[in-house]
């Protein structure tokens, strides 16, 4: 781990060839607002030709909208912390990795009772068995039982507790003792549970490759727990200075806090 300031790949000649953005707390403030100057920065990205592409725990339906306002031209977003990709525009989902959500449903309700679970419809919403606080979610809610939430594969399940902390749900998720899926805990009372093996980088892979580019090329930012495994996967991971220890002990550079311009001054390093 470095500063912003350390000498980087820079001094070997390397360069960006894509770049990766993690979403809430890396381009957008947690109420959802974009900085000018983080927009002005991703522009001056997208006028060098090189691809950006948005690598988020967001559902595609609650990352289209930032998509448009970015003026990002045609291409791919990661979504789901890995397990969904699409194109827009024209919107196209090109994958949606899905597992059996039963087990993990009957270990909540039987560990943590009263815990707000979601499962994902890509592209339209969830389908859920209480009400989520307001703006957690974003799409369609329907309401149903455990038994109906866990009826079909989906590709994302979310566990919300807003009682609890977050040092809560890392404990209850040690102690639910999840096999055979992936799971990354959020800033607030909120665990997101994803196919077993399947992370951003895991789909960031597949989308580099489809540049004809390794990780070796990539540039990502990010500020989570679900950040870890991108952070460590690119050829230059940035953490944003607010992310926890851990977060920027995974990173080559942490850079400004959200506040003092979170990815301005990196990405204007290389695209400035």
């Amino acid at each position: 781990m470095s500063d912003a300031a350390a000498p980087g790949p820079a001094d070997d000649g390397w360069r960006p060839r894509l770049v990766a953005l993690d979403v809430d707390g890396t381009v957008v403030d947690r109420n959802g607002a974009l900085p000018g100057a983080v927009k002005d920065a991703i522009a001056l990205v997208v006028a060098a030709g090189v691809p950006v592409v948005l690598s988020t725990g967001r559902s595609w339906h609650g990352t289209r909208d930032l998509v448009d306002l970015l003026g990002l031209p045609p291409g791919p977003s990661v979504c789901s912390n890995g397990a969904v990709i699409v194109t827009y525009p024209p919107e196209e989902v090109v994958q949606a990795i899905t597992f059996d959500p039963r087990d993990v449903i009957d270990r909540v309700e039987e560990f943590a009772p009263g815990t707000l679970i979601a499962v994902e419809e890509v592209g339209r919403g969830y389908r859920l068995n209480g009400h989520f606080p307001d703006d957690d979610l974003t799409g369609e809610m329907v309401i149903q039982d455990s038994q109906q939430l866990g009826a079909q594969p989906v590709t994302r399940v979310i566990l919300r507790d807003p009682t609890r902390s977050a040092e809560d749900f890392i404990s209850l998720a040690q102690h639910l003792g999840l096999n055979g899926v992936t799971y990354f805990v959020g800033w607030s009372a909120w665990l997101d549970i994803a196919p077993e093996g399947v992370n951003k980088a895991t789909a960031l892979a597949e989308v580099a490759a489809g540049f004809g580019l390794t990780a070796a090329d990539v540039i990502a930012f990010g500020d989570g727990r679900n950040d870890l495994e991108m952070l460590r996967w690119a050829g230059r991971g940035v953490a944003i200075g607010d992310a926890p220890p851990e977060v920027q002990q995974a990173a080559d550079v942490v850079t400004d806090t959200f506040a003092d311009g979170g990815p301005v001054a990196e990405l204007r390093r290389w695209f400035g």
